[in-house]
C-alpha cells in the first residue's frame, strides 16, 4: 500500500455531523490501520473494513496496537480516541473539530466568564433534570443539594427494583476490581458516556475545560453534559447487569449502554442540549461561518487576508497592525 493512500483524508463536506454517528466502538486485542476512508481492524478471526466517517468514539482495550497512519485518519474524521484499561476509561487523544468555526467556543468562553451568565448556564442544566419546578431563584448550594437528593434516591429505588446492595459510590480510579459489582458497573457506563460527551464537544468545536456546574478540570463541560444523563442510562443499567452477576460485567456493560445511547438518540440530543444550553440556534448549522475573519474591536467581524494599511494611514496611525 503506498503512502498516499494512507494520507488520504476526508473533505469536511464528506463528514456527516456528530449527531448522524454511531455513539462509540470498543475494541481489544487486535491490531488497527487504515486504508482510504476505512480503518483496518486485525484480529485472530480475520479483517473487517470500518468506515471511518461513521464512528463518534473509539474505545481502545488491552491489546490493542495502532498505527500512525490510522491514527491521523481518525483525528481529521473528528473521531475521539479513548485508551481504556482495566481501570476504566483514560482520556488521552480526540479528533479536531467537526467545524472550523470558533462560534461555539467564543460563546461558551463569554458565558463562562461572566457570574451572571455562568449561573445562568448552571441553572438550565439543573432545570433539565427537574422539568416540573422552577429552579430560576435558587443558588448553586441549594441546586447542588437538591440534585443530590434527586441521585440519591435514584439509587435508592434501582437498588430496592434489582436486589442490588447499596454502600454509596465507592471505587479506586487505580484498581478498577476494589470496587463491588455495582460500582464497577457504573464506572464502566460513566465511562462510555464520558467518551460521547468528549466526542460531541470536541465535534461541535467546544472546550472541554470549560464547564459550568464543573469547573476546574481539564474535562469539567464533558461532566456537565454526561450528568444529565446518568439518571436515565448509566444508573438503571448498572444496577441491572450487577443483579445478573455476568463474568465479564465490562463487556456487559459497554453492549447494554450502546444500545440505549442509540435508542434513546442520546448523541443526537447531546448536540441539541449543548447548542441549546449555549444559546446557538440548533436548527441552522450551515449559518455558522467556516472561515477565518478578525476581530474589529466591535461586535462587527472583517475579512481575513486583506491589507488594511490604508485604513490606518487615514486613521493617523503609522502601525500596520
Amino acid at each position: 500500500m503506498t503512502e498516499a493512500s494512507y494520507l488520504t483524508k476526508p473533505d469536511l463536506p464528506m463528514l456527516p455531523q456528530i449527531k448522524n454517528r454511531i455513539t462509540f466502538l470498543y475494541l481489544e486485542h487486535c491490531k488497527i490501520n487504515s486504508e482510504q476512508y476505512s480503518i483496518l481492524i486485525t484480529d485472530t478471526e480475520g479483517i473487517v473494513h470500518l468506515p471511518v466517517i461513521s464512528l463518534a468514539v473509539l474505545l481502545l482495550g488491552p491489546g490493542t496496537s495502532i498505527s500512525h497512519q490510522a491514527i491521523e485518519l481518525i483525528a481529521d474524521a473528528g473521531i475521539t480516541i479513548v485508551w481504556v484499561g482495566e481501570a476504566g476509561v483514560r482520556y488521552y487523544a480526540s479528533g479536531r473539530p467537526m467545524t472550523h468555526s470558533s462560534d461555539l467556543l467564543m460563546k461558551q468562553a463569554a458565558l463562562v466568564s461572566n457570574t451572571r451568565s455562568h449561573i445562568k448556564v448552571a441553572r438550565m442544566m439543573y432545570q433539565m433534570r427537574f422539568p416540573d419546578e422552577d429552579v430560576s431563584s435558587l443558588t448553586m448550594q441549594q441546586l447542588r443539594g437538591r440534585e443530590g437528593s434527586r441521585i440519591r434516591k435514584i439509587y435508592r429505588e434501582a437498588s430496592k427494583k434489582w436486589g442490588v446492595e447499596w454502600n454509596g459510590r465507592d471505587y479506586d480510579p487505580e484498581d478498577f476490581s476494589a470496587s463491588d459489582e455495582v460500582n464497577q458497573a457504573l464506572s464502566t457506563g460513566n465511562a462510555c458516556l464520558y467518551g460521547l460527551a468528549h466526542a460531541v464537544i470536541v465535534a461541535l468545536g467546544c472546550s472541554a475545560g470549560l464547564g459550568f456546574v464543573h469547573v476546574g478540570h481539564e474535562k469539567s463541560f464533558v461532566y456537565d453534559i454526561a450528568d444529565l444523563y446518568k439518571a436515565e442510562i448509566t444508573i438503571p443499567i448498572a444496577f441491572e447487569i450487577a443483579s445478573q452477576h455476568p463474568e465479564n460485567i465490562g463487556h456487559e456493560i459497554r453492549c447494554r449502554v450502546r444500545d440505549e445511547l442509540v435508542n434513546n438518540h442520546i448523541l443526537e440530543r447531546m448536540v441539541n442540549d449543548i447548542h441549546f444550553l449555549l444559546s446557538i440556534n440548533i436548527d441552522d448549522e450551515s449559518s455558522i461561518m467556516d472561515e477565518v475573519l478578525l476581530w474589529n474591536g466591535t461586535k462587527d467581524l472583517v475579512k481575513n487576508g486583506i491589507n488594511y494599511a490604508k485604513d490606518e494611514i487615514k486613521d493617523g496611525s503609522s502601525d500596520n497592525i
